[in-house]
């Protein structure tokens, strides 16, 4: 396979409200203060992928106070002990959502079974800016113990075209370095890797990285 380079945008337009800029952000006001440079190209690799995977290091939300984490935990593995119609259970994968467009976010916490709470609202609103719901896309928390983290079996199960990683290390599924913010094309899905929403409340333009890229990403 040949190496590939993604091209970011340059002209960054003003958000719609329902995105996770708008609440609070002045949008040309912050790229005034912190413009993003021309010529934001990375390479991105492109590899076979390994069968095997050697599991991350645990994943605490950032920004979470020890008292926050604590009421996020139940009694099955630190999940939260809520009924969750999304939820699919009883295969090799525990998971949110649908497989059937090919669209799947992997991510990792600890004390949540999916997102936390912010990162929830988060999510619905920036799959919502893109006609998406959490119904039809398919949501997997690498930190629940019932689910391999191993990319091979990952694409086996899910069968994506479109993989999203929140705050997710590539390296941890043995896939080759991603930037932030870049893909990895492979014959079947290509892979995007940015930062999770915590990361991205915490630094502004992590965010108008992230969706400036992510919405060509799903719009491709």
């Amino acid at each position: 396979m040949s190496n590939l380079t993604t091209d970011n945008p340059v002209a960054l337009q003003v958000l719609m409200d329902e995105t996770i800029f708008a609440n609070g952000f002045d949008f040309q006001k912050d790229v005034s203060i912190h413009p993003i440079p021309e010529g934001n190209s990375t390479p991105i690799l492109s590899a076979e992928l390994n069968s095997s995977a050697a599991r991350d290091t645990s994943y605490l939300a950032v920004g979470l106070d020890a008292e926050e984490a604590v009421k996020g935990m139940g009694s099955d593995n630190g999940r939260q002990d809520v009924v969750n119609d999304l939820e699919v259970l009883g295969g090799e994968f525990i998971y949110q959502g649908s497989k059937e467009q090919g669209i799947l976010f992997i991510l990792r916490y600890e004390h949540y079974p999916y997102f936390s709470p912010a990162a929830l609202d988060a999510f619905e609103k920036t799959i919502g800016a893109l006609k998406l719901t959490k119904e039809t896309v398919a949501v997997l928390n690498l930190a629940n113990p019932h689910n391999p983290n191993d990319f091979k079996r990952i694409m086996q199960f899910f069968q994506p075209t479109k993989i999203i990683l929140l705050g997710v290390e590539p390296a941890s599924l043995k896939l080759p370095f991603i930037a932030h913010n870049s893909y990895m094309k492979g014959r079947i899905a290509t892979v995007f890797n940015t930062f999770s929403f915590e990361e991205m409340f915490a630094d502004v333009n992590k965010k108008k990285l992230f969706w400036n890229e992510f919405k060509t990403f799903i719009g491709s």
